[in-house]
């Protein structure tokens, strides 16, 4: 948890350092896509070569489902939230 910690308070200083350089911006923008991608990638070859999940799927899947749309509705809602309370304009 350290590790993770400390990789985030060093990103947040290199962006400090950074500052309002559109051209940086959007590469880091594109480089961020580009690793979720590759991430929810190498997750499903995870998954895939996991005999078990995928012998359970189907119970497997509805929890999943039930869980994903939950937090899909919670973000949704707390996004809506945070944009009233502080970047709609009065």
């Amino acid at each position: 948890m350290i590790i993770v910690l400390s990789i985030m308070i060093l990103g947040i200083g290199i962006g400090l350092l950074i500052g309002n350089r559109p051209k940086i911006i959007k590469v880091i923008g594109v480089l961020t896509s580009f690793s979720i991608f590759l991430l929810l990638f190498l997750l499903g070859i995870g998954v895939g070569t996991n005999k078990q999940i995928l012998n359970n799927l189907d119970s497997i899947g509805i929890q999943a489902l039930i869980l994903t749309i939950g937090a899909v509705l919670g973000s949704l809602i707390c996004a809506y939230f945070t944009y009233i309370l502080f970047f709609k304009k009065k």
